[in-house]
């Protein structure tokens, strides 16, 4: 199988409801986030996907939608109170973990933004750190 993989710098903050340790609190990353395509076939030039695509339909999705925004959790207590300073907090429908981050895209993010192209996200990974990351793959 050949996959076409492309990484996009954003930044955007969050909190773990439950954590037991820091990340309980209100804090941001600079996150890199990679995202692997794949299809049935290479195009008639021998491609997955052109780079730029990719470029266009997911990092541009990141940088509308997660890119310097926080991210609460829709059950989050903190959400109204927090929504309350600054109204574009992003609720989103999961604890925002790197490894729910990374199923999301996967899984509800790509399908819309890539539908039509023959090409599927199959895999993403969510570096919150240099040295900590999370994948999920389809």
């Amino acid at each position: 199988m050949i996959r076409a993989t492309r990484y996009h710098d954003i930044s955007c903050g969050h909190r773990v409801v439950g954590h037991e340790g820091k990340c309980v609190h209100l804090h941001g990353h600079n996150y890199r986030v990679h995202f692997s395509c794949e299809a049935a076939a290479l195009d008639a030039i021998g491609r997955v996907i052109d780079f730029g695509v990719i470029k266009e339909r997911l990092c541009g999705w990141l940088e509308d939608q997660w890119d310097h925004r926080m991210l609460l959790w829709c059950d989050d207590p903190w959400l109204p109170f927090v929504r309350e300073i600054d109204a574009t907090v992003v609720s989103v429908p999961f604890n925002p973990t790197a490894e729910n981050m990374a199923q999301h895209l996967v899984m509800l993010v790509g399908p819309v933004v890539l539908d039509g192209t023959g090409v599927r996200l199959v895999e993403v990974t969510v570096e919150e750190t240099r040295k900590c990351s999370a994948t999920y793959s389809r």
